[in-house]
């Protein structure tokens, strides 16, 4: 069989032309295909960046749903070198005296100098066991430690202390290169951390870091008492165990570093700079979000009698899931939860304006509500925490916007990648039956250019053989 090494070299006809037109001819069959798989990915792309903006507008909103937002109140001394306080949720605004007469302080035993550190100072055990035992005030378990011969040194004492991790930490002091002593400090301050040390099984060791707190006798000596703080808050007398004391009022901490002589003032004043921020960064996020929703569905009219959509259309223009959550979030923020006068965010002056539907804020207003009546808001903003309270209530419409299992937004993503593998299956099985057609047409093309081929030939040869003839006759 007759072939061609190029097609239409045969026929003389274009036939690679006319190929090359069918081909681009059936691709077109793809075009609709690849159109709405960009736009089906422009809308996944748009969906990231709602779920963004949404994402950043459900954080400002669970501030707000926090009671640890209002009522917040800031405490001031004067005098710091004898306390600091800090204040938490419960704090009273007031003024409140403080006077420090006495600082807590952590007990502190020390031995009789030893010309070693590391000579032996037990006597050997043959088969009795030597037992350090450590016993303190404050209820804890007592301390106890098996020592080895090798452990009855100054070092091995303290390492074995120190290993055993309790409320006491011992050191070694060097007074000379022939004298070291041992210190035993109680880790906590107190009465209640006074030490009594005893080593049963070893005599000679009890003899030298032996100590009975409750009768401050022993072979060792108390190097520094265990004192509990003292001081009198609004003229009442306290005693604690700690220079840290957060029970004497509710909400207030002091912290004690000083005596002083004569009563200090502590003043606890509202602090409404922490709600008023939140408040701030939930606006600016609001209305970054309402920039966002108008990018995503921006719509550009199109000239007349054109079918054609404007390309500078948003990705999510007229898209169900964004509408649903730009209606709902509406309607939360200016809904009404509670009664009195401070029921809704309008009430405290926050309002939508109606022109770009975003939120603004009347700082007077707002100022105003939060310094005469910070429950009165936080009732409001919270409510009971999980169904009631304007800002519980954004918070639980972002928790089923945002949820990534079955929320708004990632039903649509599935939704729109279900149907982009749709468009992928499709898109392959036309490019596959393209393939199989201007492969058939190359087939046929091919046969059509070897019969064609074969024509000429036959003509050819007809013709000369028709010539010859007619040179015979005339000769």
């Amino acid at each position: 069989m007759a072939t061609v090494s190029s097609l239409g070299i045969g026929s003389g006809l274009d036939l690679s032309t006319l190929l090359d037109n069918l081909t681009t001819a059936e691709k077109a069959r793809l075009t609709p295909i690849t159109t709405a798989q960009t736009s089906y990915s422009a809308q996944l792309t748009a969906y990231g960046t709602l779920k963004s903006a949404v994402q950043t507008f459900a954080d400002a909103a669970t501030a707000l749903s926090s009671t640890n937002t209002y009522g917040a109140t800031t405490a001031t001394s004067n005098n710091t070198s004898a306390f600091s306080a800090t204040t938490s949720t419960g704090a009273a605004a007031g003024k409140y005296s403080v006077n420090v007469t006495q600082l807590a302080a952590s007990q502190s035993l020390i031995s009789a100098t030893q010309s070693s550190s590391t000579a032996a100072l037990g006597s050997t055990t043959t088969g009795n066991s030597r037992t350090l035992t450590i016993s303190q005030g404050d209820g804890s378990t007592p301390l106890s430690i098996k020592l080895t011969d090798d452990q009855t040194s100054l070092t091995g004492v303290r390492d074995a202390i120190n290993k055993a991790g309790g409320g006491v930490t011992a050191s070694i002091v060097k007074v000379t290169d022939s004298s070291y002593k041992l210190v035993l400090s109680a880790n906590n301050t107190g009465t209640n951390s006074e030490m009594t040390v005893s080593v049963t099984g070893d005599d000679q060791l009890n003899n030298i870091i032996g100590y009975d707190s409750s009768t401050g006798t022993g072979a060792m000596t108390q190097n520094a008492e265990a004192m509990n703080a003292k001081l009198t808050f609004n003229g009442i007398d306290l005693e604690r165990q700690s220079n840290t004391i957060s029970d004497a009022q509710d909400g207030i901490t002091l912290n004690l570093t000083g005596t002083t002589s004569t009563a200090a003032s502590l003043t606890v004043a509202k602090d409404t700079s922490t709600a008023t921020t939140a408040i701030q960064t939930f606006v600016d996020a609001y209305n970054s979000l309402q920039d966002t929703f108008a990018s995503l569905t921006k719509f550009t009219a199109t000239a007349t009698n054109t079918d054609t959509a404007d390309s500078t259309n948003g990705a999510l223009l007229g898209d169900s899931a964004l509408r649903t959550i730009q209606t709902r979030l509406k309607s939360a923020v200016t809904a009404a939860s509670g009664s009195g006068t401070i029921s809704s965010l309008s009430s405290i002056g926050i309002t939508t304006d109606p022109d770009t539907g975003k939120l603004e804020i009347d700082s007077t207003k707002l100022s105003t509500a939060l310094t005469s009546n910070p429950n009165a808001v936080q009732t409001m903003m919270v409510g009971d925490g999980k169904t009631t309270g304007v800002m519980t209530n954004i918070s639980n419409l972002n928790t089923g916007f945002l949820n990534s299992t079955n929320g708004t937004i990632a039903n649509a993503e599935t939704a729109v990648n279900t149907t982009l593998k749709g468009l992928t299956d499709q898109y392959n099985k036309v490019n596959d039956s393209i393939n199989t057609t201007i492969a058939r047409y190359k087939t046929q093309f091919t046969a059509l250019d070897v019969s064609i081929q074969k024509l000429n030939s036959t003509a050819t040869y007809l013709t000369q053989q028709f010539e010859a003839m007619s040179s015979s006759s005339s000769s």
